[in-house]
């Protein structure tokens, strides 16, 4: 099973600030973090995500397109970073999730979200 795991944003991460000391701390752990689900085999790929001021969204409306220019308000609706992990299921899924360091300097959220797999699709 390939799970999406979605680190959401703050208020500090969409205004780019990560205090040191902390921010060295909290990198380091990370990288233990990572490491230990590469060796599990689990980690695909996983990597940080700007503040949203420097992305940009397409909104479709049959043919129009619209482009909106961040930041994007509902700071809790963004997302700072990402992994993609293969996983048995989403009980390994979640003890993964329960072992990772804290993110963020304060509070924060992680979301796990399946990905479909071609049996989802097929006509049955």
């Amino acid at each position: 099973m390939r799970v999406m795991v979605l680190v959401k944003a703050t208020a500090d991460s969409e205004q780019g600030l990560y205090p040191e000391p902390q921010l060295s701390q909290m990198m380091a752990e990370m990288g233990e973090y990572n490491a230990a689900l590469e060796a599990a085999g689990i980690l695909k790929m996983a990597d940080g995500l700007k503040p949203s001021s420097a992305g940009k969204r397409v909104a479709f409306d049959g043919p129009r397109r619209m482009v909106i220019d961040g930041p994007f308000a509902e700071t809790k609706e963004l997302v700072a970073g990402f992994w993609l992990w293969e996983v048995k299921d989403m009980d390994e899924a979640v003890a993964w999730v329960k072992r990772c360091p804290n993110p963020m300097a304060g509070e924060s959220m992680i979301e796990i979200r399946p990905l479909y797999e071609m049996s989802d699709l097929e006509a049955g």
